[in-house]
């Protein structure tokens, strides 16, 4: 009880300071037990406005940016949703979760699906137990998010969880036209950004403001 009255009150003071916009999301927060992703030593803090370590230089992103990054998805019910960077699998379960409140508002939410590339193994591993643990059914495997996962394309939405210098072209080659993905871009100074897939495969670009993530690792 602690935790998820401690979860409520983060969710009431991210709406307070409108960080929140749609109520997909708050719900989503509101039900996912994020200290369930953190390492123990450090759930005491799971429900403070920050970025925690999760182990290998990786970190959970604070609460409020993963509220602003699935917001900019505007999700839909039955989109197909891909993840670059798993890390604990929070965010994951934040947008499933939000995917199944999206389709509960008067609309049918068939087909909505989550999967999601993460470059460390035992980050993946652990990931996949605790998403499954919870009840998320989000496809994960380990590999080189520049490369998405093609296998499961087109997607609808895609979103990074950490900085590549620049958008991965064969991330945004797997959204169809009018789909996006939202992600940090840069070293050093990031912006968020959101970019919109055309017809013709040219993107529509927004920016968002400055961000810090995590760099994105590759295979060299």
């Amino acid at each position: 009880m602690e935790f998820e009255t401690a979860r409520k009150r983060m969710v009431d003071r991210l709406l307070e300071h409108d960080r929140i916009e749609r109520e997909a999301t708050a719900e989503a927060l509101r039900t996912v037990p994020r200290h369930a992703f953190i390492p123990p030593d450090r759930r005491e803090h799971a429900y403070h406005d920050r970025p925690l370590p999760i182990g290998d230089g990786q970190t959970i992103s604070a609460p409020h940016m993963v509220a602003i990054v699935t917001d900019l998805l505007a999700l839909d019910p039955g989109d197909r949703v891909l993840e670059i960077g798993t890390g604990c699998g929070y965010h994951a379960a934040v947008t499933a979760e939000a995917l199944a409140r999206t389709g509960r508002d008067g609309r049918d939410d068939h087909g909505a699906s989550v999967y999601s590339v993460e470059y460390d193994s035992e980050l993946a591993d652990h990931a996949r137990e605790t998403l499954s643990e919870h009840g998320y059914d989000v496809d994960v495997r380990t590999g080189d998010g520049y490369e998405g996962w093609a296998e499961h394309a087109p997607y609808d939405r895609a979103y990074l969880t950490c900085a590549p210098e620049s958008l991965p072209e064969r991330v945004v080659e797997q959204i169809r036209p009018d789909g996006c993905v939202v992600g940090p871009v840069g070293r050093g100074q990031q912006t968020l950004v959101r970019a919109w897939r055309r017809e013709d495969g040219d993107i529509d670009r927004e920016t968002h403001g400055g961000v810090r993530f995590v760099p994105m690792r590759r295979d060299d």
